[in-house]
């Protein structure tokens, strides 16, 4: 004969195992303690170092074109000519931003004349001076910024990681 509970025990029960689970998940950073010692808890992939090229070689208002971090991930980097958010190198003027709009992923191209970054598919406009903030247009986030290292002793540029989402993809490391 089965014992009948209550709805207020069922409730009281369910929420002491409720209470329980959650302590042990804070205690743990979030990750079960298993997971936790396995390492098998990475949410976050390990982006690869890439030496994009030489500080000193670019001049005001020129891009150099490269892949990160993949081969199918075309990128720009610009040298703006003034120091802004996220610059790199002796000026702190270098930047890089993914080149597959956020919107539909068409690619963005940089127009010197104005120094903003356009796409020609639906005519959105970032600002690469602004960490490639939407000025404009259809898109409804920013461009994706890749991270830059600058090393004074060699005079080099490195990419080492991106912030925001490369478009059409679930992970920017595939």
């Amino acid at each position: 004969m089965s014992e009948k509970i209550s709805r207020r025990s069922f409730l009281k029960a369910g929420g002491l195992v409720a209470a329980a689970a959650t302590a042990e998940l804070a205690v743990n950073g979030g990750v079960p303690q298993a997971k936790a010692q396995e390492g098998l808890g990475k949410v976050a992939l390990p982006y690869p170092a890439q030496e994009v090229g030489p500080a000193k070689a670019l001049k005001a208002g020129q891009t150099q074109n490269f892949n990160y971090p993949d081969k199918d991930s075309p990128c720009i980097l610009l040298k703006v000519g003034k120091a802004v958010p996220g610059g790199v190198g002796p000026d702190n003027d270098i930047v890089a931003y993914s080149t597959l709009c956020s919107h539909k992923g068409c690619p963005v191209t940089f127009d010197a004349a104005a120094g903003v970054l356009k796409c020609p598919c639906h005519y959105t406009i970032f600002d690469p001076e602004r960490l490639g903030q939407m000025v404009c247009g259809q898109a409804t986030v920013n461009l994706p910024q890749v991270v830059l290292e600058y090393n004074a002793q060699n005079d080099s540029v490195t990419a080492v990681a991106i912030n925001g989402l490369i478009y059409g993809r679930q992970a920017n490391i595939l």
